[in-house]
């Protein structure tokens, strides 16, 4: 199979075949098996096993509405995505097409915004790993763990994809696996299956399903979105998937299906097992659910699910910020020497350079924890969003460009611009909600700012490159 689909360029637009050549040189060797569970291991972080606290406080028994209202925001963009995707499966994904479609400052400012974000969630959930290792070995410090996962993660993942991919499996099924016990657990406990039945008493009682009205289902969408967020990784993937056309499809439907289970199905059973305001927002739901079974090491079994869970991340988010920063290097807006790879296809020079900012991120969260790093976080949470919102804005713009090809590509989303339309509007307020969401109100008052700051440096970079100096690297530098 040909690396790029040139022959759907759009009629009187040369310059795409250039954009995705640029790119070419990566290894296609994820199978479809591997790229669905890197997806769910993308997706599913610590903010499930404890983060998702903080919607439950907010919207009680009816977090599950919250969480069915964002699974279909993510249904709409994996629809939009998986458009451009199977068009164009290349490592920039939907920062090349933004490029293409909408304007070189969509990609530059959509690229660079999602790399900050995941190195500084890489530096966070590298801080976390060391925590949860102090659990077994309190006597040791926090960085012979920090730089000793980082050594092994880095070591994988500048390998060879293939390594990636097996190791990221792994990683995920164990998550799956966790996930799949506890409803099992949960199930149980509410039907008297061996337990006590707990029935439905939780579901109506203490100010009953909504507790705080729909306002408060309003507002736990906002973290119920952020908990989707990475399932996109499923299109960055698509530069090293084996047969895209027929791989990515297939990963993306299990993504969101496995995804709409675990997310709605776990918060469906914390809510009926434990009161929803008994859950305080510094511990982990599940943990309270395997302890109301009388789990003796429920404590240090979710201690490890959440350290595997935290690992899996990083090495996840490893790999998204090499290929962001090669594909930019490629683009000629980093770099050249980042744009190239190892005899093996990886972007070993970008993976190095997404790692010191991963260091970077660690000091910054141990020394500016309240002031740099504070605003650093919540510039990569509206970096998030703002990623998804132009995934939106691309397809609409990709749909139109379409009616011009000669062979019409393969279609996810109903005809007509509405699902993104639709994504687009929630999104939208989505973001305005997080004002008044606990902890959630730097998203606005860093990102802004964040936005602002990239479209100058984007301005700064165009004025000293003229308009095709998108020159790239070769493919083994």
């Amino acid at each position: 199979m040909s690396e790029l689909k040139v022959h759907a360029t759009p009629v009187g637009s040369p310059d795409l075949s250039a954009v995705l050549n640029r790119e070419a040189g990566l290894r296609r060797n994820l199978t479809s098996r591997q790229l669905s569970m890197i997806a769910v291991g993308g997706a599913i972080g610590t903010g499930l096993f404890l983060g998702s606290a903080v919607s439950v406080r907010l919207a009680g028994p009816g977090v599950v509405l919250s969480y069915i209202a964002a699974g279909a925001v993510a249904l709409t963009l994996m629809w939009a995505l998986g458009e451009m995707t199977i068009a164009h499966p290349v490592a920039g994904s939907f920062g090349v097409y933004a490029e293409m479609y909408v304007h070189p400052w969509a990609g530059f400012a959509m690229r660079y915004s999602y790399w900050l974000g995941q190195v500084i969630a890489i530096g966070s959930e590298m801080v976390a790993a060391s925590i949860y290792c102090k659990h077994w070995f309190p006597g040791l410090p926090s960085w012979i763990w920090i730089v000793g996962f980082s050594v092994a993660l880095v070591w994988i993942n500048a390998s060879s994809v293939s390594s990636f991919g097996i190791f990221e499996y792994w990683f995920a099924m164990l998550k799956v696996a966790t996930i799949v016990l506890f409803l099992i657990l949960g199930a149980a406990l509410l039907f008297g299956i061996g337990f006590p039945a707990i029935g439905k008493a939780n579901y109506f009682s203490h100010g009953g399903f909504l507790p705080n009205g729909w306002a408060g289902v309003g507002l736990g969408v906002a973290m119920a979105v952020f908990s989707y967020l990475g399932v996109e990784i499923v299109a960055v993937t698509s530069g090293e998937a084996k047969d895209p056309a027929i791989a990515l499809p297939r990963a993306m439907r299990w993504t969101l299906a496995r995804l709409g289970i675990f997310y709605i199905g776990g918060l469906a059973v914390v809510v009926g097992v434990v009161p929803w305001n008994q859950l305080g927002l510094g511990e982990s739901p599940f943990v309270r659910v395997f302890e109301s079974a009388k789990i003796p090491a429920a404590a240090g079994i979710m201690n490890f699910i959440v350290l595997t869970a935290a690992l899996s991340s990083v090495n996840c988010n490893l790999y998204l910020t090499a290929r962001m920063l090669f594909s930019l290097a490629r683009g000629g807006y980093a770099p050249s020497a980042l744009g190239r790879l190892s005899k093996r296809g990886s972007p070993v020079a970008a993976l190095l350079a997404s790692s010191a900012g991963m260091v970077a991120a660690v000091f910054l969260e141990h020394w500016f924890q309240g002031t740099a790093y504070l605003y650093m976080l919540g510039a990569a949470f509206f970096g998030g969003i703002f990623v998804w919102l132009m995934i939106f804005v691309t397809h609409l713009a990709f749909r139109g460009h379409t009616a011009k090809w000669l062979q019409s590509p393969r279609r996810f989303a109903p005809p007509g611009p509405w699902s993104s339309l639709f994504g687009l509007f929630v999104l939208g307020a989505v973001l305005v909600s997080t004002w008044w969401v606990p902890g959630l109100r730097i998203t606005l008052t860093a990102g802004l700012p964040w936005l602002v700051f990239i479209s100058l440096c984007y301005l700064g970079w165009r004025r000293f490159h003229p308009r095709n100096s998108a020159a790239g690297a070769t493919e083994y530098g």
